[in-house]
């Protein structure tokens, strides 16, 4: 898809999913023809295929500054968020609870629900959990896990997960799904989670870091594979691809970080002095440096999606998580902002300042005229 407004549409919504990374592609295609045999097996086409997982971990491992022994592949971010924390309650000695903010992702809300006992603690204006109320929450009887995302998936917050000083047998786990690639891992987590289609990997890879002697026990039914955390048949050329793609972003990240931060800089400058009754929320400057989100009062979000996708713009709304139900964002509930005619602008990796013009260029006169149809 182009972001060339000249030459078409300008997709804006890299926070979703971000296209095939060059990197990701080359080395897909070559290990679609040898990566297809089982791992676990012993004749030369299934030692090839697990010489080529065995790569992937390591080249992982490498981009994330962690050791080979503790990636897992799985099917999806959502799967390694979901083994990941749940893992970390089922080897608890301390309990089910697990704490955390009340702007997590849907991922880890419905791992709480489904295998614990959740206790949400609020955030500020800005999205972020104070490290103060994580950490007194974590002492108290009962408390298996804290849970908190390196980044807000849906306002770009970053969270202060390097500065939780937890109790030593109550573990940390991340959702690094948001943040993964584009920004270095933070320190002090015990589990972190990943997903590849979010840094410009394929889809159908998530990343799971388990660190060395975490207590971690697999919270699903087993199976006889390479990964004992693991279930299922590894996807091997896509799992290299990932981590092709991932060592690409991560050695272009010190030249792209700050083009995409002035980029979103302007977007929330023009936006705020441009389009009335406009709140632009998020922390503005401690933020994923590719993410911004605003909301319009008296403008419908999906009204605003689909006529900015008319006119060539691919975004966002509703939460990152139930966008498909455009259910009001429980993040920005949370947050104490409004909640509707929200829209999230991210960017991808060649988005250019002229497609970031043309949005603010156009986004006035189109909340001016769905404001207008509604008689205001």
């Amino acid at each position: 898809m182009s972001n060339d407004p000249a030459r078409g549409r300008v997709d804006l919504d890299a926070a979703s999913s971000a296209p095939l990374h060059p990197a990701a592609r080359e080395v897909l295609q070559a290990a679609l023809e040898r990566g297809y045999a089982d791992p676990r097996r012993l004749h030369g086409s299934a030692r090839d295929a697990r010489l080529l997982l065995d790569n992937a971990r390591e080249a992982t491992a490498d981009a994330l500054g962690v050791r080979p022994d503790e990636v897992t592949f799985t099917s999806s971010g959502t799967d390694a968020v979901h083994r990941g924390l749940l893992g970390l309650v089922r080897g608890s000695r301390r309990g089910d609870i697990v704490v955390h903010p009340s702007v997590e992702h849907s991922s880890v809300l419905h791992a709480v629900a489904w295998g614990a006992t959740g206790r949400q603690v609020s955030v500020d204006s800005h999205g972020r959990a104070h490290d103060g109320d994580l950490v007194q929450e974590a002492a108290a009887p009962g408390v298996a896990v804290v849970a908190l995302q390196t980044a807000n998936h849906e306002v770009g917050t970053l969270q202060p997960v390097g500065e939780l000083e937890l109790p030593s047998d109550v573990p940390l786990f991340t959702d690094a799904c948001a943040s993964m690639g584009r920004l270095p891992l933070p320190d002090g987590w015990t589990v972190a989670a990943g997903s590849a289609h979010k840094w410009g990997g394929p889809a159908g890879v998530g990343v799971l870091l388990v660190r060395k002697g975490a207590r971690w026990r697999n919270p699903f039914p087993g199976d006889d594979r390479i990964d004992e955390r693991i279930t299922g048949f590894e996807n091997v050329p896509a799992a290299l691809a990932a981590a092709a793609s991932l060592q690409a972003v991560v050695a272009e990240r010190d030249r792209v970080n700050p083009e995409q931060h002035a980029l979103i800089d302007l977007v929330r400058d023009r936006v705020a002095r441009e389009v009335p009754d406009v709140e632009v929320v998020g922390d503005p400057v401690d933020r994923l440096p590719h993410l911004v989100t605003f909301s319009c009062l008296y403008v419908d979000g999906e009204a605003l999606v689909h006529e900015l996708d008319r006119r060539g713009f691919g975004i966002a709304s509703g939460s990152a998580c139930t966008a498909s139900t455009l259910a009001p964002s429980h993040v920005l509930e949370a947050m104490g902002v409004l909640t509707h005619g929200n829209v999230r602008l991210s960017l991808q990796r060649d988005t250019t300042r002229a497609d970031v013009e043309a949005f603010c260029d156009v986004l006035p006169e189109v909340v001016r005229e769905l404001r207008g149809r509604v008689g205001l």
